[in-house]
């Protein structure tokens, strides 16, 4: 099993998939990675539709959401995925304005796991929101977060993308931050 940094460190978002497939038992993996993700009062705001190539129908259903430039590398991956954020809280009905911190927290769990499945995730802001909520059905109770594409990696080295020095983004609470 790789230690927590060693995933932190192996996780990137590539352009390029394998044709492999994925398992049902491996995305149950990822789901149930995601299901023990924290969320404010344990609401666990977040659902996910997902299709594999094994189901052309919904995929391409998911596949028409995502805008033209994504769609070029998206449909490459196995599994298309979209999670979605549920606004207000299930007991007393208030918005919850926490719900999309707690979704990405699961996804980020999810892409945890899929990288310790040798798996790669991609996520998207480029989609159709609103094209999603009505090819997909979804509810006005729920937001479409992202979009993300996860299969196996294909034909593609490491990019070497720069990231912040942790000075750049973490203060004391005597600093500004702007």
């Amino acid at each position: 099993m790789k230690s927590l940094d060693t995933l932190i460190e192996q996780r990137y978002s590539p352009y390029h998939f394998a044709e492999q497939p994925v398992s049902q038992e491996q995305l149950q993996q990822l789901f149930e990675a995601a299901q023990h993700a924290p969320s404010s009062y344990n609401e666990q705001p977040w659902r996910f539709i997902y299709a594999t190539h094994d189901q052309p129908e919904a995929y391409q259903q998911l596949l028409s959401c995502i805008n033209e430039s994504n769609r070029a590398w998206a449909r490459q991956a196995y599994v298309l995925m979209l999670s979605l954020a549920k606004k207000h809280f299930s007991q007393t009905e208030k918005l919850n304005r926490h719900a999309w911190h707690d979704t990405g927290t699961a996804v980020g769990f999810l892409l945890l796991k899929a990288t310790e499945l040798d798996l790669y995730a991609h996520q998207m802001a480029g989609f159709f929101p609103d094209k999603a909520r009505d090819v997909l059905n979804i509810p006005d109770e729920y937001d479409p977060v992202a979009m993300m594409a996860v299969g196996y990696l294909g034909k593609e080295e490491r990019p070497n993308k720069p990231r912040k020095a942790v000075h750049e983004f973490a203060f004391t609470g005597d600093k500004s931050v702007l």
